[in-house]
């Protein structure tokens, strides 16, 4: 049966590699007022098609003490590219924002629930969850977007204001699972929810 974070849920801890070949886990961001973890990865075209925008996101509320870490759960086995060497190059391309780190067991992705890429969760300073789903509203064509509910949340939180929307459907692939019997989604789907 299907299960990811509600809202009100502490953050499950992890100890991953990172891109800059250090390991963290939650205690590395004690000093951060706000966490967004995100499930994403290096080939899905609703990543790739809101990549810039998160990084807008992330730029903007940055002096706000919000932390954007990414991480990639994909199984290598049905996506090469996906696998650690290609997030390196990934982020020595781009240079992102956000850590950038490998759930290569999967069991981080488990633990949140996670459905998608991207598929946001986004923690206030008690590390409680306050908002889980999408980042905005047409990820894989920016020219398309609307609704940017990352941005909207993160007002919000940092405004010290209610979150309006708490919990919207993650736009994306699903999360490239190791073996037929790994979870609920189909390995190979990369569909809307």
């Amino acid at each position: 049966m299907a299960y990811t974070l509600n809202v009100g849920d502490k953050a499950p801890d992890f100890l991953l590699k990172a891109t800059d070949g250090k390991k963290y886990s939650l205690n590395n961001f004690s000093n951060e007022k706000y966490l967004v973890i995100f499930f994403t990865c290096n080939h899905c075209p609703y990543v790739l098609g809101s990549d810039e925008k998160t990084r807008q996101t992330a730029d903007k509320f940055k002096n706000e003490h919000v932390r954007f870490i990414g991480i990639n759960s994909n199984s290598p086995n049905t996506y090469p590219e996906d696998d650690f060497e290609h997030m390196v190059q990934r982020m020595e391309q781009y240079k992102f924002p956000w850590l950038y780190l490998y759930d290569e067991t999967q069991e981080v992705a488990l633990k949140y629930g996670a459905l998608r890429t991207p598929h946001f969760f986004i923690f206030d300073s008690e590390r409680k969850l306050v908002y889980t789903g999408r980042g905005v509203d047409s990820p894989r064509d920016p020219s398309r977007i609307t609704v940017n509910d990352l941005d909207r949340v993160l007002t919000e939180l940092t405004g010290h204001k209610e979150i309006s929307i708490k919990v919207t459907n993650p736009i994306g692939c699903t999360i490239k699972w190791e073996g037929k019997d790994a979870h609920w989604m189909p390995a190979d789907a990369c569909d809307l929810v």
